[in-house]
């Protein structure tokens, strides 16, 4: 196992990780894939040979999940993400990591600003209505 330092872990998700929000547009009807109206994740995606650090990332923030992630584009591999989707790991773990341990690419800064916003107006219950869903879909839109 990897003993990873804060710094490590930054740079790691500034160049491989992703802060994101799936989100329902309402406009779409019932066409609902998803479960739920919004769901916060944040995840980081490596090339299957890469995958054990993925677990040690899972043991180092001590919540999450890795999953694998079948490729079938040309000159793509398989890949493994490690992704944390459950609201309490990401508002008590991993919000505060990268708070505390700031980002260093300007995209990144950016999109987990956003990802905070978004998260923040979730935790409200703005995404239970299709005007609050509607405005989160355009905050998102900001992120890259």
């Amino acid at each position: 196992m990897h003993m990873f330092s804060n710094d490590y872990i930054v740079g790691l998700v500034d160049g491989e990780g992703s802060f994101t929000v799936y989100i329902n547009d309402p406009s779409l009807g019932l066409k609902r894939t998803r479960r739920a109206k919004a769901e916060p994740k944040f995840y980081v995606k490596l090339a299957e040979k890469d995958k054990t650090i993925l677990y040690d990332l899972k043991a180092f923030f001590q919540c999450g999940n890795v999953y694998f992630q079948k490729d079938t584009r040309k000159n793509h591999q398989n890949c493994y993400r490690y992704e944390v989707s459950g609201r309490s790991d990401i508002k008590k773990i991993i919000i505060p990591f990268f708070r505390s341990n700031p980002l260093k690419f300007p995209s990144k800064i950016k999109d987990f600003s956003i990802f905070c916003d978004i998260f923040m107006r979730v935790v409200k219950g703005e995404h239970l209505t299709d005007s609050g869903l509607r405005k989160l879909l355009k905050i998102k839109q900001k992120m890259h």
